[in-house]
């Protein structure tokens, strides 16, 4: 096995079994010997991809925080474990906002691919009348209020969003509540087309105004809750202290405010508000139309999501829940842009 191939075994191992001792890795590895495992494990920690615990024979290993954040050799078979095998953040990890304000979520060839999509938007985009603009404008709105809908379990098609949106008619054998939720997908868009929500500063009150178009009519709380939410497929569980929670919202605009880079500001700003949970329902939905909304108040290109398979963007966010790791939504988030731009603005 190469050496590369060897470390990403290891670092996968032990971000699978967290403060475990050299002892445990050679049971778990046992085609590796001690002195290798011993000589990886010594380079790790030199590179900060590892943190020591304890000393002597209880000397024990870990993903270093920044490290587990971006941490890229996660597989299919974390989602298979049982919820209570997967070892998950059951509760919310309080330093996340320092930690992650220390590091660059993007690298260079990630930032040099995303950069040059967005140069590419800006060419096809000036070249558009303001007729077509806004045309192209209305066929994104549609299809991501249909895919942001759809990945909270709503069963209009693409086609019957269409029609319900442009035409009002609304599909046969459908609910009103369903139908509800994607014209208030299109009203929030426009909001944001039109300017007339600021989020440059990102702020708890522009987040509270996207929540509540997206409420509208549907009988939920437009406030910050005071009360238990679960979210379903984890074991990770919010906060539920409305001043912590307001508190919380305001460090993730702190924090969305202090990045200077655009991508990294709107994806932060779709995780952290999936991860508080500030409000009884549509935090998901005001996660993913903040974060087009900063796209679109700094001139980038949006993502409409409609390539993404549901249960996708779920694994995604129950990794960041559990383990405070972005790496597939940030893969989600990378490969949403590069379709938004290829497909839109034409």
């Amino acid at each position: 096995m190469a050496k590369n191939e060897r470390k990403d075994q290891l670092l996968q191992l032990i971000w699978e079994n967290p403060s475990i001792k050299i002892s445990g890795i050679q049971i778990l590895l046992p085609g590796i010997s001690l002195s290798t495992i011993s000589r990886d494990v010594k380079a790790l920690v030199a590179e900060e991809k590892l943190v020591i615990s304890g000393t002597g024979r209880n000397t024990a290993y870990s993903i270093a925080r920044g490290h587990r954040i971006l941490h890229t050799t996660i597989g299919d078979s974390y989602f298979d474990k049982d919820i209570d095998e997967r070892r998950g953040n059951t509760r919310m990890n309080t330093g996340l906002f320092e930690e992650l304000s220390g590091i660059a979520l993007f690298t260079r060839a990630e930032l040099e691919k995303l950069n040059n999509l967005q140069a590419l938007h800006l060419e096809k985009i000036n070249t558009l009348s303001p007729v077509l603009r806004q045309k192209e404008n209305e066929r994104l709105s549609i299809e991501l209020s249909w895919k942001s809908s759809q990945i909270e379990g709503n069963t209009y098609s693409l086609l019957e969003t269409e029609v319900l949106i442009e035409q009002h008619i609304p599909a046969e054998g459908k609910t009103n509540e369903e139908a509800l939720i994607l014209l208030n997908h299109k009203t929030a868009l426009d909001y944001l087309f039109e300017h007339r929500i600021s989020l440059n500063p990102l702020q708890v009150a522009s987040i509270e105004n996207i929540q509540s178009l997206l409420m509208e009519g549907l009988g939920i709380s437009r406030n910050i809750r005071n009360r238990i939410v679960g979210i379903t497929g984890t074991s990770y569980t919010p906060p539920d202290n409305e001043h912590q929670i307001r508190e919380y919202l305001e460090l993730s605009c702190q924090l969305v405010n202090a990045k200077t880079n655009i991508f990294e500001k709107a994806l932060l700003s779709v995780l952290l508000i999936s991860y508080i949970q500030p409000f009884e329902d549509g935090n998901k939905r005001t996660g993913r139309i903040t974060g087009n909304g900063i796209l679109i108040a700094n001139g980038y290109c949006p993502l409409s999501y409609r390539s993404v398979k549901p249960i996708d963007y779920k694994k995604a966010m129950i990794l960041f829940y559990e383990q405070n790791n972005i790496v597939l939504y940030k893969q989600l988030f990378m490969e949403q842009f590069e379709y938004a731009v290829n497909n839109y603005y034409r």
